[in-house]
Parts: C-alpha cells; structure tokens; sequence
C-alpha cells in the first residue's frame, strides 16, 4: 500500500536532483577578487598562518557554494627581511592589483606597510600585536592587542600587595614601546616600576645571567616577562640556576610567550614552574574543536613522528580574519553587482566599510572590528604547573576589568578573584616584601638605634627577658613599630644600639647605613640635605622646625610697671595734669565745682584729671571747649588701658626675652649650626647641651636665657618638668623633622613613608606622641607661632597724643580769648560810665555856677 506521506518528500527529492544537473550542466560563473598574502614562508608561524588561510577559504565556499565571488590568493615570501615585506606589498599593488593583503606575521614588518597610508586604499590584516602609531584607517589588526593584558598584569600586582616591579622586555624598538604602555598600566595602580631591562633576542646565556644577577640585588620580587618564547625559555633558565624561582618571587609572563606555551620543550616548562601568564582566550565551540582536530591530522600526515604541540593563535585569527574577508568580498557583490564591474577597478575602500562591519561567530568567538582592531572579551590567566599550563581565572576585559574563576557566571560574588596559584618555591601564598629582604642571604633587619638615649621618652632600648632579644620603645620606636607591622614583612628585626658616649655623632651613624654596614638607622635623626646624599630618610614624622624654650618669668611686685615703657608713663601723667590745668582754666571762672579755696581747686582738678581714667568723672561741665578735650581725651584713655591690659596679661603667661646680648643653649645631637643664624639670635653665646637634665639646669640657674632645639626634644622636656617652669615661647620652620634612615634605594623608606603619611592622617602618630611627650602638667602653649608680647612705648601711640594735646592747646587758646574778649569788653563799658559820670559832673558844676552868679 502506498503511503501518501512520502509524495511531498519525493517531490522535493526530484527537485533537487533537477536543480544540481542543471547546475552541473551549466556551472555558474563567478568573480574572482586578487587578495595578497605576505608572509615568511620559511618560518614555523607563516607556514601556520598560510595553512589556516588556505582551509579558510576551503571551509568557507564549502559551506557557501552559491556565493558568487572567489578569492584568489596571491602568495609573497619575505624570508624574514622588512624591505621583502615592503617589496612584495609594491609589487601585489601595482603589478597584480589585488584588493587586500593579508600579513606579514611580525610587527617589525607591518610597521613598513603604515607608508602605504597615501598610496593604496585597500584593507591591510596585519598580525600585529602592537597598536599602529600613525592609526591607517587601512590597517586593520586581526591579532589580539598585547597592551590589553597590561592593565591585567597591574591589577594582578596590586592584588598580592606588591608596590615594586622589574619589567624584562626585548631589546627591540617595539619592546621599548610596549615598557611605555607597562609603566602607564602601573602608575594608575601606584606601582613602581623599579627597573626596566632590555635583553636582545641575540644575548647567549652568560649574558642573560649577568643581567638578571644585576636585577636580584635590586631586592624586588616581582618580575614581569614580555619577551618571545625563545628569549624566555633562556631568561627563566638562567633564573633558575639564580635562585630566583624559589620562594617568594612573583613571575609574571604575557601573552608574548603563553601564546606559544604549548610549543616549548619540557625543560622551558621546568624552569618556568610557578610562573603565571596571560593569553589569549577562545572560549570552546564545535567549529574549534572540529578545526584543532583536523590540523591534528594534518600534522601527523605530514609529520608522524612529530608531537603536535596545538593550534598557534595566529592560525586562528588568520581563519576569522579570511571567514570576514571572504563575506565582506560577497556583501560587495550583492550591493554594488560587482560582477559586472572591470575585475581590476580599486574596492577598497568599499571593502574596508564592509569588513568592518562583519560580525560573524568564528574559531576565536565573536570576531568584530572595533577602530581597526579585534575585540576580546576576556583574557585566560594560566598558572604553569607540570607539564603546561593550569588555569586559574579570566580577566574580563568587556566588563571593564576584574578577575573571575569561570567566565560563565561573572557576576556570582563566590566566582571572584582567581583559583589557587602555586608560586616558585611551591608555596600558595606569597609575600615578595620578606623575600626581597632577605636577598644576599640576609635573614634579619639589621638596625642601629639609640643604646643609650639621652631623652629616654623619645628613643629607649630594651630587652626582653624571655628571648634576651632587643626591642625598642619610646616615641620614635613606636612609631618605627606601628609603621613596619602594617607592612607585614615578616621578617626579624636585630637591633644594635650604638652610644654618643663613644665620641660618635649621628653623622657617623648615616656614614655606616651609606656603607651597608647596618640596614637601617631609627631614632631622633634630623633630616638634612647632607645626609640625603648618603640614604634614603623617611617623611618626617615629628613637626618641622626648631623651637625656643626659656623659663617663665617669676612675677615681682612691680611688674604692673612692666606693659608701659619709661617714657610712655611720664607722657600719660604729664597729659593727665594738663588734662585737669586745661579744664579748671576753661571751667573755674564760671563752674562751681572748681571754684572755692585754693586745696579744694587743686583737689578738684586733680580728682577730675585721674578719674577718666576709669571714666569716674562726675564734676558737670558746662563749657562746650571742656566737653570737648574730655571727649578726645576718654578716647585715648580707651586706647591706652586696653593696650595696657593686653600686654599685662601676655607677660603674666610668658617671659618676654630680649634677643640682644643674651645666652643660648643649643641641642648638642641635631645639626643646628645652620639653624642658628636663621633665628637672628646675635651678640650672644652659645653651648651645646645633650641632656634634659641639662636643659633644666641651664635655664633653671640662669645660666641660659633660653635653649634652641629640635620641637621634639623640647616637648619632651615639657613632658618631664612644670609646664610652670618652661615654655615654648616661639618656633621657626628651619629643619625638616626626624625621619627613620635606609640605605640608598632601599624599598623601604618609600613603604614607611607611605605608612607614617596613613598614621598621620588616622590620628595614630598623635596618639603615639601624647602618650610619650604630653603631661597634665605640661602646660604648653597651643600657638607655638605666636609673637611673643611687646611692651607699649611712646612712640607707638604717639599720634593719639599729639591729637589730644592739639585739642587741649586749641581749647585752651579759644579760652583765653574768649577771656581777653570779655576783659576788653569790661574795660569799654567802665569806659563809658565814667564817660557818663563825668559829663553828670560838669552839668552840676555849671548849674552850681549859675546860681552863685544869680
């Protein structure tokens, strides 16, 4: 019985068989695009490159066969010569006009094909692993960009806690280039690039080994390696007879050479054990799978008794590079039918447009241009354990960086940071801070301090009783303490004390850290550009400067007396009497008040004058000119006790010194000699002093008016005596501080500088100093900038005089007019009655006259 179902099937089935006679009976033209290839056919990469290009553009037109173009490569050996690279690129151009080039295989030889910027506007796929300075449009770097890693490498650096690196690069133009790109890559990271050394390719091995012995007395254990794999399997080779990979180094090695792991012999891999690496990720696809299997194959066909060491990366990239290519090629055909055009007409610049927007899934994952490069996702961090490479994490790179132990679930907080990772020397955990102390065998720290300090609350020794090991305390070895156990070293300190009673000065202790006879020198080390010839001092960790430190003023009887000077006193009191002469002269003729007796006139005047001094006056005047003088004068009174109270309270709290002719006392450690004539202390004499006793000897018996030290020995000394006693009367910004001394280069003074720069601003180095230099009864002054207090002389407050004595002179003058006026007005009036009396006189006498004649 027939079964109706398979009629459809059958159907399509004849359909088919039509089609593909007819097509076989007419076999389609199709138009063929010329594309170049340059490569180095004798070299093991070119002859990879060559036959994934070929199975390529097999694969591809197997798996498109209706497409109507082809590509026809046009083959280039440059055996390895630049100028064969720029050569061939000339002659595929003008003699064969191809479309697009693909190649060369090294950076050194892409680099020559940027001339063509000008000349040919056709898509260059450059296996370039370097950015291309002058940015072609035209060339498009098929190969992952090794600077992508490098911010990877720092954040891998910043991750185990290390400050320092040494970079070895390839002594090559672009390897120099790429050292550029490292140091920017950990600058943003604060880490330091000690070192960079360039080793040649050509370097035998005995020169390889005197360079990384050069580089192992630098004590930094972090090394980052970007070099070929031929030059790397030398370098760690030799770095393994060196010692450097054992316990505590860090090796870290980019895609330059862990591209090409696979293809080292077993005793590269032994030397490089413990190292970790950076290279390039494809994520696992059937097409790859299908692909390494199929090159498996060939291998073994061609080289049987060869082991097949895996696919190179360029391989890869060459075959997305060609799957990209041939479909950009087609896109041209459908948009612009580019079978009717003339096969030798320039499609560049359409083909460019064209690649760069493919986006096709490929061997290599998701292969798309972005700005003329490839873009990766993530890049695979292997660590090399046994006979390769083990994986321990991605970096990913499309989610702005950050390290994850599977790249499928990116975003689970347990799937951060990386895998466990077996460091040289086997060990799980690494601390290249210890190790780099302890290079040339050197197992402790070994540091001078003070044995015998003179000023035992900023530098004691001290010993414990259980191990009779030595310690240090006091201000400064707490704060060398607090400071080294925040680094976590590990590593054993040995202190040695040394003693100023053996004649030696601080200057001899910096001249044996400068000849690494110690490790370090802590204590009260001032901080000069001397000793900065010689080591490497830390920040300050005490306040910049010296300061002054005299005794209080014991207050006498008269020193009231004190605020005002001589002269001024005498000047007060002469204007309080004219004060009072001028207003009895204005008011006595007309007030009441000042009238009377002659005692009670000059009581009166006098209790007037005095009074306005607390402006206690109550005699009523009633001359506007007296009103006047008081008015100007009660100002200057204002003037004068407020002055007079401020200066009186300033002496009662600190001793004024005068700076002429007197003694000085000076710190007889510190180098202060250059200090001394920056206070402009002259005319004076000076001793050096060395203890706190001595400082309070000196001062307390007069010996010393006042003593010039570093401000940290003097709060010392405020610490163990009276503030009563002592002050800081004034400071001057001279000397830099004491700082912990190292050895030129050292590591450390730049770490501890770091970490006392941290307990400055958490408030830990003031805790320090208050528990060792601050005392209830250490009365220090808060303002140590402070001026110290003046005492008030006539000629500062002269002008206030001469406009009071100006308006008692003009009062006075228009008094004395007012009474020579009325005087003479007196006189006129007198004038006129015994004018009128005596004209009364004559008319009586006449009458009298007249009646003696009648």
């Amino acid at each position: 019985m027939i079964n109706f179902r398979l009629y459809p099937f059958l159907i399509l089935m004849l359909l088919s068989f039509q089609t593909l006679s007819r097509a076989h009976e007419h076999p389609r033209s199709y138009s063929e695009v010329q594309v170049g290839v340059i490569l180095d056919m004798e070299s093991w990469a070119g002859k990879v490159i060559y036959r994934c290009i070929s199975m390529a553009i097999s694969d591809f037109y197997t798996a498109n066969p209706h497409y109507t173009t082809r590509i026809a490569f046009k083959t280039r050996d440059t055996k390895g010569e630049p100028l064969s690279a720029l050569s061939a690129a000339l002659d595929l151009l003008e003699n064969t006009k191809v479309q697009a080039i693909i190649g060369p295989e090294s950076t050194v030889e892409a680099r020559f094909l940027d001339v063509f910027e000008d000349k040919a506007n056709i898509p260059i796929l450059s296996f370039s692993t370097s950015p291309f300075p002058n940015r072609n449009p035209y060339l498009l770097q098929i190969s992952q960009d090794e600077t992508t890693q490098f911010k990877a490498i720092a954040a891998m650096v910043d991750l185990f806690k290390s400050t320092e690196v040494i970079v070895i690069c390839e002594d090559t133009t672009n390897g120099r280039e790429m050292t550029t790109y490292m140091v920017s890559a950990f600058q943003e990271k604060n880490i330091y690039v000690m070192h960079a050394s360039f080793i040649s390719a050509s370097s035998n091995n005995e020169q390889v080994w005197e360079e990384l012995r050069k580089l192992q007395t630098m004590q930094t254990m972090v090394f980052v390696v970007h070099v070929s794999p031929s030059l790397a399997t030398n370098v760690f080779s030799m770095a393994k007879e060196l010692g450097m990979m054992g316990e505590g180094y860090m090796w870290i090695v980019t895609s330059k050479t862990t591209n090409y792991l696979e293809s080292l012999d077993s005793e590269a891999i032994e030397s490089m054990q413990g190292a970790v690496g950076f290279r390039s990720y494809f994520p696992a696809s059937r097409e790859l799978h299908k692909f390494v299997s199929k090159c498996r194959k060939e291998h073994y066909d061609l080289n049987p008794f060869m082991e097949f060491k895996g696919v190179d990366p360029n391989g890869i990239w060459a075959y997305d590079a060609v799957y990209a290519l041939a479909t950009a090629v087609e896109r041209i055909q459908t948009t612009t039918e580019l079978a009717s055009k003339d096969l030798g007409t320039n499609i560049g610049t359409s083909l460019l447009d064209e690649m760069l927007r493919v986006n096709l899934h490929g061997l290599g994952g998701e292969f798309k241009l972005m700005n003329g490069r490839t873009t990766s996702k993530a890049m695979e961090v292997i660590n090399v354990i046994g006979k390769g490479g083990r994986r321990v994490g991605f970096w990913m790179m499309a989610t702005g960086g950050g390290f994850v132990k599977e790249i499928k679930k990116p975003n689970s907080s347990s799937n951060q940071g990386l895998e466990i990772i077996i460091w040289p020397g086997g060990t799980t955990s690494i601390n290249p801070k210890r190790r780099k102390l302890q290079t040339n065998g050197n197992k402790k720290l070994r540091i001078l301090f003070p044995g015998a300090s003179l000023f035992p609350n900023i530098a004691q020794i001290s010993v414990d009783p259980r191990t009779n090991l030595s310690g240090v305390s006091g201000f400064t070895g707490d704060v060398f303490n607090a400071a080294f156990n925040a680094l976590d070293y590990g590593v054993e300190i040995e202190v040695i004390p040394f003693s100023h009673k053996d004649g030696s000065t601080y200057n001899d202790v910096i001249q044996k850290i400068y000849l690494k006879e110690y490790d370090a020198a802590i204590g009260d080390f001032t901080i000069t550009e001397n000793r900065s010839l010689f080591v490497d001092f830390t920040l300050p960790f005490t306040d910049l400067g010296v300061g002054i430190v005299a005794r209080n003023t014991k207050n006498g009887m008269w020193i009231f007396l004190d605020p005002l000077s001589a002269d001024l006193w005498i000047t007060s009191a002469f204007f309080f009497l004219f004060l009072g002469f001028v207003i009895w002269f204005i008011e006595h003729r007309t007030n009441n008040e000042f009238q009377g007796s002659t005692r009670h006139q000059i009581g009166t005047t006098l209790w007037f004058a005095f009074s306005t001094l607390v402006y206690a006056h109550r005699e009523k005047l009633q001359s506007n000119l007296s009103r006047f003088v008081v008015t100007v004068w009660v100002f200057v009174v204002l003037v004068l006790t407020s002055s007079y109270t401020a200066t009186l309270s300033s002496l009662l709290t600190v001793q004024q010194i005068g700076m002429k002719e007197m003694s000085i006392g000076l710190q007889g450690l510190s180098p202060l000699g250059i200090v001394y004539n920056k206070l402009n202390v002259v005319d004076g004499w000076s001793e050096k002093l060395y203890a706190p006793e001595d400082y309070a000897k000196a001062l307390t018996t007069g010996r010393f008016d006042a003593i010039v030290s570093e401000i940290l020995y003097i709060k010392s000394l405020l610490a163990m005596y009276s503030g009563a006693d002592f002050s800081l009367i004034a400071t001057a910004p001279t000397t830099n501080g004491f700082g912990f001394a190292f050895q030129k280069g050292s590591p450390l003074a730049r770490e501890m500088s770091t970490q006392i720069a941290k307990m400055r601003e958490d408030g830990t180095l003031k805790a320090l100093e208050d528990k060792w230099l601050k005392r209830e009864s250490s009365m220090m002054s808060k303002d140590f900038s402070s001026p110290s207090p003046k005492i008030l002389n006539f000629y500062g407050l002269r002008g206030l005089f001469f406009i009071s004595g100006v308006s008692m002179a003009l009062a006075l003058l228009f008094s004395m007019i007012d009474i020579v006026r009325e005087k003479w007005h007196i006189k006129d009036k007198i004038k006129m009655l015994r004018c009128v009396l005596h004209g009364s006189s004559e008319i009586h006498e006449h009458d009298t006259d007249v009646e003696s004649t009648v």
